[in-house]
C-alpha cells in the first residue's frame, strides 16, 4: 500500500472515530449550560459585571441595549436606571459569588478561584468608581467604568455585602482580596453610620448625598421583611473588620430587627422573602445569644414555606409562558417594563431559582417535591435561548441544594 493510500486510510479513521466519539459523547447537564451562557452572554469583561437580561442571542450582541455614558450622564431614563438591564447588577453579584463559593465547596474546581475574583471585581467597582466612599452603584457605564445612575437602594447593599461576606470567609479568597473587602465592608459601614439618621429619615443617600425620593435606600424604620438589612451590615463588617465600632451598632439594631421580622408579611415578592432570608442567615451565624438565633431560626422556616408555594406557583406559570422569549431594547420597545408582556417570562425564570435558594438558606434540605420542582425548572430552558439572568438563581439553588445542611441547633 502506497504511503499516499495509508494517509487516506488514517485520515478516513479519524473522522469516523470522531463522529463516533461525538455520537456517545453525552450532551453537557443543563446547569453547566446555564454556568456557560452566563459568561458568555450576560457578563462583560471590562465592568466584570452580570447584567438582567438579552435582547439578542446572536454571540457578542445580547447586551448591546445597556446605556452610554452620555444617557447615564443624564440619569436617563430614570436615576435608578430601572429597565436598562444594568439596574440589579448588585444583587446579581452577591448571588453569583455566593454561588462560586457553594460549587467550589462541592467539586473543588480550581478554576472557580478566578471566577469569584472577576466577580468581586464587579463590586470593587460599583465601590469606587464614583468617588462617593461607601455608596456601592447598581452598576457602572461600560463604556467609559466611571458614569452611575446616582440612586442605589437596600437591595443592592443586601446581595452585594453578603456576597462580599462570604468570599472574605471562603478558602477562595487570598489575603489581598480579604483585605480590599474589609475597606470596602468599612466604607460601607462607616457611610450607613454617617447617614443612616432620623434626620435623614433614615436614609442612606444617594451617591451625590442626595436624598432619596423613591424610599429604597432607607434602612431602619422599614417593612419586617427589610429590618434586618442594617444590622446584617454591621455584622458582616465587624466580622471581617474586627472593628468594635461596627459590633456596637450590631448589637444595638439586632434585637429590634428580630422583633420586627417576626411580623412577616405574607403579600411580599419573592425576591424579597430571599432578601430577608440572607440577611437572617449572616445574622444568625454571627448571633451569641441563643433566644435570638431561636427567633430567626423560627422567622426563616416560615419564610422557607411561604416560599415552596412560590415555587410550585413559578412552575404553573411555566408552562403557559414562552420561556425563550427576547427582551425589546427599552428605548424603542416595552423592555422589561412592569407593564410589558416580557416581565413576566422573565420573572417566572428567576423566581423559580429565588424560591428554591431562599428555602435552602434556611439551612434545611429542600423537600423531594421541591427539589424536583427545582430540577424541572433548571431541565425546561433552552440555554441556547434564555434572555433571562433568572439562570443565576437557578443556578445558586441548584450548588447550594448539593451541600448537606448542617443544621440550626
Amino acid at each position: 500500500m502506497t504511503s499516499f493510500r495509508i494517509a487516506n486510510v488514517l485520515a478516513l479513521t479519524i473522522v469516523v472515530l470522531s463522529f463516533v466519539g461525538a455520537a456517545d459523547a453525552e450532551p453537557p447537564h443543563p446547569i453547566d449550560q446555564a454556568w456557560d451562557v452566563t459568561w458568555s452572554r450576560f457578563y462583560r469583561d471590562d465592568t466584570h459585571l452580570f447584567y438582567d437580561y438579552l435582547t439578542r442571542y446572536e454571540d457578542g450582541s445580547g447586551l448591546s441595549h445597556l446605556p452610554t455614558a452620555q444617557e447615564i450622564q443624564r440619569q436617563f431614563p430614570n436615576e435608578c436606571g430601572y429597565g436598562t438591564g444594568m439596574e440589579d447588577c448588585m444583587i446579581s453579584a452577591g448571588v453569583m459569588l455566593s454561588m462560586i463559593i457553594d460549587r467550589y465547596e462541592v467539586t473543588k474546581q480550581e478554576s472557580l478561584r478566578q471566577r469569584a475574583y472577576d466577580v468581586f471585581q464587579g463590586i470593587r467597582l460599583c465601590a469606587t468608581a464614583h468617588g462617593a466612599p461607601g455608596f456601592l452603584a447598581r452598576g457602572v457605564c461600560h463604556e467609559d467604568l466611571t458614569s452611575i445612575y446616582m440612586n442605589s437602594s437596600r437591595d443592592q447593599y443586601t446581595h452585594a455585602v453578603h456576597g462580599l461576606w462570604h468570599y472574605a470567609k471562603s478558602p477562595l479568597c487570598s489575603e489581598e482580596t480579604r483585605q480590599e473587602i474589609r475597606e470596602i465592608l468599612s466604607a460601607i459601614a462607616d457611610r450607613m453610620i454617617r447617614n443612616v439618621t432620623a434626620e435623614n429619615d433614615y436614609d442612606s443617600l444617594r451617591a451625590d448625598g442626595s436624598r432619596d425620593t423613591r424610599g429604597i435606600s432607607r434602612m431602619w424604620n422599614v417593612k419586617g421583611h427589610e429590618a434586618a438589612r442594617l444590622p446584617m451590615i454591621y455584622a458582616a463588617a465587624w466580622d471581617i473588620t474586627g472593628k468594635e465600632s461596627y459590633r456596637e451598632r450590631w448589637r444595638h439594631y439586632i434585637a429590634d430587627a428580630v422583633k420586627q421580622s417576626l411580623d412577616v408579611e405574607s403579600g411580599q415578592p419573592t425576591y424579597a422573602f430571599l432578601q430577608m432570608q440572607i440577611s437572617l442567615d449572616l445574622l444568625w451565624q454571627l448571633e451569641p445569644d441563643p433566644q435570638l438565633k431561636q427567633q430567626m431560626q423560627e422567622v426563616m422556616t416560615t419564610v422557607a414555606q411561604r416560599c415552596a408555594d412560590r415555587a410550585t406557583a413559578a412552575e404553573q406559570r411555566a408552562k403557559q409562558l414562552d420561556l425563550s422569549r427576547l427582551c425589546t431594547d427599552w428605548r424603542t420597545g416595552e423592555g422589561i417594563s412592569s407593564t410589558g408582556s416580557y416581565r413576566a417570562t422573565w420573572y417566572c425564570i428567576r423566581e423559580s431559582g429565588e424560591a428554591a435558594l431562599a428555602q435552602l438558606v434556611a439551612n434545611a434540605p429542600l423537600s423531594e417535591s421541591q427539589q424536583q420542582t427545582l430540577e424541572r425548572a433548571i431541565e425546561r430552558l433552552d440555554y441556547e435561548r434564555v434572555s433571562s439572568n433568572g439562570i443565576f438563581f437557578l443556578q445558586a439553588a441548584h450548588w447550594k441544594s448539593q451541600i448537606t445542611p448542617p443544621g440550626r441547633n
